[in-house]
């Protein structure tokens, strides 16, 4: 029982394949802003390069005389100038007294480290100090326990060895 490619399952994968090519649409979709021929994209492009520096020159426009409108409104009168230096004032005392407070938060970090550093090797030249101290006095009682000891058996021989001599004699 041989099967044609029209006859059988493969007869209803090609149909049914064939159904679904035909529900797509037999282009790609196109935007309809793009032009249809290659004049009028170049049209296009031509354009695109006049206006975008037009249009970037007058948002630099527009923000410049905002800039300027809001400058002279500001210093128009002699209040408003003197307002504006005081608001300057104003930002420059707050700076500063951030800053001293600053420097005053550092100095005060860097000298209770400082203390504590300095405590510590305090105590441990203090340790250490003992210890020696310790050790020392250790060392010297020993040195005088063999001297006593040393001084008995000197005394002890000088006096058997005088003992001798006299009985030699």
């Amino acid at each position: 029982m041989a099967t044609t490619p029209k006859t059988g399952a493969r007869a209803n994968t090609t149909r049914a394949a064939g159904t679904t090519n035909r529900r797509r649409p037999a282009t790609s979709t196109t935007n309809s802003t793009q032009p249809a021929t290659r004049v009028d994209q170049v049209q296009q492009i031509a354009e695109r390069a006049v206006l975008v520096p037009v249009g970037a020159g007058l948002i630099v426009r527009d923000t410049l005389v905002s800039n300027v409108r809001g400058l002279t409104t500001k210093y128009s009168t002699r209040q408003g100038v003197e307002r504006e230096l005081k608001r300057y004032e104003r930002r420059g005392v707050t700076a500063r007294n951030r800053f001293e407070r600053q420097v005053r938060k550092t100095r005060t970090r860097f000298e209770r480290d400082l203390r504590q550093r300095r405590r510590s090797v305090e105590k441990t030249v203090k340790q250490n100090r003992r210890r020696l101290e310790r050790e020392v006095r250790t060392v010297r009682k020993d040195i005088e326990k063999q001297s006593d000891t040393l001084t008995t058996r000197v005394e002890k021989l000088v006096g058997e060895a005088q003992g001798l001599i006299s009985s030699v004699s």
